[in-house]
């Protein structure tokens, strides 16, 4: 008797081992907003803070997220053509920004570097959505501090949607057969369960947050949408059974048809969008994994572990392949496809006949010369513009990677479309059938030479500027990052900013009760930012391109003096004061 109980109990604890190793995987929640019939606009309040997540038994881990989520934040839900605004409160105890990565839209609403949200303050950006259905997501982009928030966190997806995607055979049932996956990686303190600050390639992969995630999927066509979150390494995507997926879209499109593959190298900050079809796979169950173990040593995680010197590279992931999802088909289920759609849509790119400039930059760094990260060997400098852009301009920029490792380039505000690959001989490499569509992230190799042809639309600004970077963040902190206006009337740089008396902006009523209305007193300007400051110099409101019609919505202050920081279209400042009953 004692016997066969001892055997009960061995199978009853190898049971619950082997359901114990896997976490059910966690879908971030949706917003989509309310929509105010008033102003026919979509509003999404966000709020970022500080809080702690259980990832491992012991101590909780510092993190940080969005709204209700201790890490990581919900997934926005845009449809092009609508107004959306952003109601962002900083709760965090550090300023931080917060970038729309891939997002066509003004630079004074592009969340980079320059749109700094100290602690406490309510950021107001809006737009017209205007590109195409596709992945994109959101994250901070404070100069020197993007990895650390980032790494603690901070970071979302964007879902746009259109009518033409709407039209097409393909799932989109959000969580249950269009599943989104942030992949990341990161080093826990053994003792204390924190972060590792200075590890930048983790030996732990977080797959939506989750350590060991798994997921069961109906026996149908599933669609993943795959976001590159790591800090610095790529992922050499492919399943356990090797089966084939299709890939349907790249960081900004659709592509014309799917691309069956059975591995894609996903680089830092890129997405792509597959489709797997496990019609007829009920009860099965595959893992989807990182090949990495077939990636060279200049690939971000390819260095084997202990190959390097270097503490940000030694880690237990390197060239190894690793499980990043465990995936149990279950039953059919209703509803949903059973077939690979043959087309998608029609991209129309720009010929290169009908280019106006061709631009050239250079990658540089080797850190064991202990040459810094660069672009065109010019430390990024938040006052310096690298490049001045005519609006409409279409232009084949090549970058040449004369470095000792691989790098990430992207783009703010565009979509591009690469035209080639040159390896370190010269010779040619024909884009990959995957990267045919609209880009704002790719990969280049060392010796690797790249060209891509883009056109720079809609948004004019030579007070705020764009980025382009590497993104691997380490790398983005460390400078090698350059900035870009888009102008309309060729003028060069940021301009010089110069101080008006008050009497150059009319406030009114004041004191004021719920609406602060303004008006400068030069018909002929307009105004370009307004700052609200409490009494003790604190940023209360920070409102790019104010609605002005309807006046100021300062009902949420308290009674007290505030101060106006207003910034017209010539970036001159007007200091104005109020008082608030």
């Amino acid at each position: 008797m004692n016997k066969f109980f001892t055997l009960f109990a061995v199978c009853l604890l190898q049971t619950f081992l082997l359901k114990a190793q896997y976490n059910k995987l966690a879908i971030p929640d949706t917003l989509a907003g309310y929509y105010d019939a008033g102003t026919h606009v979509t509003n999404f309040p966000i709020s970022m803070h500080e809080s702690m997540t259980q990832f491992l038994p012991g101590n909780q881990t510092i993190t940080a997220g969005f709204n209700d989520n201790t890490f990581l934040g919900p997934t926005l839900i845009f449809n092009k053509g609508e107004k959306v605004q952003i109601n962002l409160l900083n709760m965090l105890n550090d300023t931080t920004t917060l970038h729309w990565h891939g997002i066509h839209l003004p630079a004074v609403m592009d969340g980079g570097p320059h749109q700094t949200i100290p602690p406490g303050t309510i950021w107001q950006p809006y737009w017209t959505v205007d590109d195409a259905a596709s992945t994109y997501w959101y994250h901070p982009h404070l100069h020197g501090h993007t990895n650390e928030q980032v790494r603690s966190g901070l970071a979302g997806l964007i879902i746009v949607r259109d009518s033409e995607e709407a039209s097409l055979p393909l799932p989109r049932r959000y969580g249950l057969d269009d599943i989104p996956l942030v992949i990341t990686d990161r080093k826990f303190d053994s003792i204390t369960n924190q972060f590792d600050t200075i590890q930048r390639y983790g030996d732990t992969v977080l797959t939506n947050g989750v350590l060991n995630a798994v997921d069961t999927l109906p026996a149908r066509v599933i669609r993943f949408r795959i976001l590159g979150a790591a800090q610095e390494r790529c992922y050499n995507l492919g399943f356990s059974d090797n089966t084939t997926f299709y890939v349907i879209g790249s960081d900004g499109s659709l592509l014309n048809s799917p691309v069956p593959l059975s591995r894609y190298l996903l680089s830092p900050g890129e997405r792509i969008e597959i489709l797997v079809n496990f019609t007829g796979r009920a009860n099965n169950s595959l893992d989807l994994m990182a090949y990495n173990d077939s990636l060279n040593k200049t690939t971000p995680g390819g260095i084997p572990y202990n190959g390097t010197s270097l503490p940000f590279l030694n880690n237990k992931l390197g060239h190894r392949r690793f499980n990043l999802l465990h995936l149990q088909i279950g039953s059919a289920g209703s509803g949903g496809y059973t077939t690979i759609p043959t087309t998608l849509k029609t991209n129309t790119f720009w010929n290169i006949a009908d280019t106006n400039l061709s631009r050239k930059m250079v990658f540089v760094n080797d850190t064991a010369a202990n040459i810094p990260f660069t672009i065109d060997s010019i430390p990024f400098q938040m006052e310096y513009i690298n490049k001045t852009i005519p609006l409409n301009n279409i232009e084949v920029w090549t970058i040449f990677n004369n470095s000792s490792s691989g790098h990430i380039f992207h783009i703010h505000d565009i979509q591009f479309h690469i035209i080639e690959r040159k390896d370190v001989s010269g010779n040619i490499i024909a884009p990959r059938a995957a990267e045919e569509g609209w880009k704002d992230v790719v990969f280049l190799d060392s010796g690797q030479t790249l060209s891509f042809i883009t056109k720079f639309t809609d948004f004019a600004d030579s007070i705020k500027p764009y980025m382009y970077h590497c993104h691997m963040l380490g790398h983005e902190d460390a400078g090698m990052m350059g900035q870009f206006v888009v102008v309309d009337n060729h003028s060069s740089g940021i301009k010089d900013i110069n101080i008006l008396p008050e009497s150059a902006a009319i406030v009114f009523p004041n004191p004021a009760t719920d609406k602060l209305f303004v008006e400068l007193e030069d018909k002929s300007t307009s105004i370009y930012y307004i700052t609200i400051l409490d009494n003790a110099g604190r940023t209360k409101y920070m409102l790019p391109n104010p609605h002005l019609k309807d006046g100021l919505n300062i009902a949420d202050l308290k009674p007290g003096t505030y101060f106006l920081s207003i910034i017209d279209n010539h970036g001159n400042i007007i200091p104005r004061k109020f008082v608030k009953i």
